[in-house]
């Protein structure tokens, strides 16, 4: 496939337009699937080539995106404890 980003960018923005229309249950905003979408593929490259070229195992990465998921609940906890007012744990 020999497609630029912008161009496969594209493609899968139509895909999720499409995917809204038949199943609009999935999503409530093309806008915000499509930079998620966009964001994972990016993503998976990148990670894809470090550990490919030995830069990093998958062992470090998987310990990496844990550990950063545990601070996105922490963001979350913090948000919802301001905005309750009272201490939030999500489990």
């Amino acid at each position: 496939m020999n497609k630029t980003w912008k161009e496969l960018g594209h493609a899968m923005q139509s895909g999720v337009a499409m995917k809204m229309n038949l199943e609009p249950s999935e999503s409530t905003s093309k806008h915000l699937r499509v930079g998620v979408n966009a964001a994972m593929c990016d993503h998976a490259g990148l990670v894809r080539l470090l550990i490919e070229k030995g830069l990093i195992t998958e062992a470090e990465y998987e310990a990496a995106i844990t550990a950063e998921m545990g601070r996105e609940v922490e963001r979350y906890e913090a948000w919802l404890t301001e905005r309750l007012g009272r201490p939030i744990t999500l489990a």
